[in-house]
């Protein structure tokens, strides 16, 4: 294969990326939402439309290992597949936390709630969903180690959310005990929200490895 198709075909492994990850991006923002406005039937269309994430991933894995079987790629070429197929995992399993806060949102039906947990929550989601956003930006541009280390650090920030919204439900479901199944609940979504963070993380580490040829723990 000429250079030119070589890098046309990696070019079209980089936009599906991208393609999948903005879907990734679409299931974070409304499964936060659905489960703050409490919207059965949008948590459903979320489960739903997880069908569509795998898909992304199944079409990912089959490219980019037909890719490395066919032309045996070498060196940077090679890091950029093998980039594509480990961060594919990650979004993929960002999508199924998704789907487990949409699950939560249905579950709750009839339960108590706590609108000052949930304020926090929603706070929380929106810090996960810039973190996303901007991973998947730092992919899209082919950023540096440097702004893949900077972008890292703000899980940080969702991981003090997470300190703090576990810390507030409790003091929350002292004063009001009817709450307790409740709180059970939102230990997991905030819990989901956390891993999402975690996952977006790991994406960071494949785009250092990318520039640098080196497996990082940020």
């Amino acid at each position: 294969m000429l250079r030119s198709q070589f890098e046309e075909e990696l070019d079209k492994l980089h936009n599906q990326f991208y393609a999948m990850g903005n879907e990734v991006l679409g299931q974070i923002n409304k499964t936060v939402r659905a489960f703050i406005t409490h919207d059965r039937e949008l948590a459903k269309e979320i489960i739903e439309a997880d069908a569509k994430i795998n898909e992304f991933e199944l079409k990912l894995e089959q490219k980019s290992l037909e890719i490395i079987a066919l032309q045996q790629p070498v060196s940077s070429d090679l890091r950029a597949v093998i980039t594509v197929l480990k961060a594919t995992s990650d979004l993929e399993r960002m999508g199924d936390h998704a789907v487990s806060i949409a699950e939560a949102t249905i579950r709750m039906k009839g339960e108590v709630r706590i609108p000052a947990v949930e304020e926090e929550i929603n706070k929380m989601g929106r810090q996960v969903r810039q973190l996303v956003e901007a991973v998947l930006d730092l992919y899209l541009h082919k950023g540096d180690s440097d702004q893949a280390y900077d972008i890292a650090a703000k899980d940080e920030l969702i991981n003090q959310y997470f300190d703090q919204i576990r810390e507030l439900a409790t003091e929350e479901i002292k004063k009001a005990p009817d709450s307790i199944v409740t709180g059970r609940d939102y230990f997991q979504v905030i819990s989901y929200l956390e891993r999402i963070g975690d996952y977006a993380k790991n994406i960071c580490e494949w785009v250092v490895y990318l520039n640098t040829g080196k497996i990082t723990e940020l």
